[in-house]
């Protein structure tokens, strides 16, 4: 056995060995076999990462991982159930769905933590009203709905889009323009009581 074995490390295995005798050259850290083995299959592993995960960067690493696994464990291989291509492509296949869901995990993790960074949209409103220099501006603020109010202050006085103020607010779009529409019209009839509004 001890001189089989021997015999297989010095072999250099090339194009006209067997994927079968290949995968024995892994068992014997052959690392002529595992070039021959990438050399054949890395493309197509390759190729079936990326059109999952549509990212070469990705696949290139799921496919590092898939021929560093056959590396260390070349027992896991049967060719009792099939070819060596079959078997790295189900296992580019399954990793990549892995490293879809591990991504779309971290993105939503990412977004969770970027939404409880945002300031609450009451404290938002507060800053941006202390900053309103007109008292006569603020007092019909005040005189508004809470809705409204909230609605103005952001998209007019803070400065956001509509799309922005609908997110901190958790509202739909629609209903943020109503909101600021009707109340817009409100605070111009405050505004427009004859008196006249003081410089800012």
């Amino acid at each position: 056995m001890s001189a089989r074995r021997s015999s297989t490390q010095s072999q250099n295995f090339g194009s006209i060995s067997s994927d079968r005798d290949l995968v024995d050259g892994l068992r014997t850290r052959a690392e002529s076999a595992l070039a021959e083995i990438y050399k054949r299959h890395g493309g197509a592993v390759f190729g079936l990462s990326r059109r999952v995960l549509n990212d070469d960067g990705l696949a290139e690493d799921v496919t590092q991982e898939i021929f560093l696994r056959l590396w260390n464990e070349p027992q896991r291989f049967d060719a009792e159930r099939g070819t060596l291509r079959s078997y790295l492509n189900r296992q580019s296949h399954s990793r990549s769905i892995e490293r879809v869901r591990s991504e779309e995990a971290h993105r939503r993790r990412e977004d969770r933590s970027v939404e409880s960074d945002k300031p609450e949209s009451g404290a938002i409103e507060s800053e941006v009203l202390a900053s309103i220099e007109s008292n006569r501006i603020r007092t019909a603020l005040d005189q508004l709905g809470q809705k409204e109010r909230r609605a103005i202050v952001l998209a007019y006085y803070g400065g956001h889009s509509y799309r922005e103020v609908a997110s901190r607010l958790r509202l739909p779009e629609g209903t943020v323009k109503s909101q600021l529409r009707t109340g817009l019209q409100h605070l111009s009839v405050l505004l427009n009581d004859g008196q006249p509004e003081e410089d800012q």
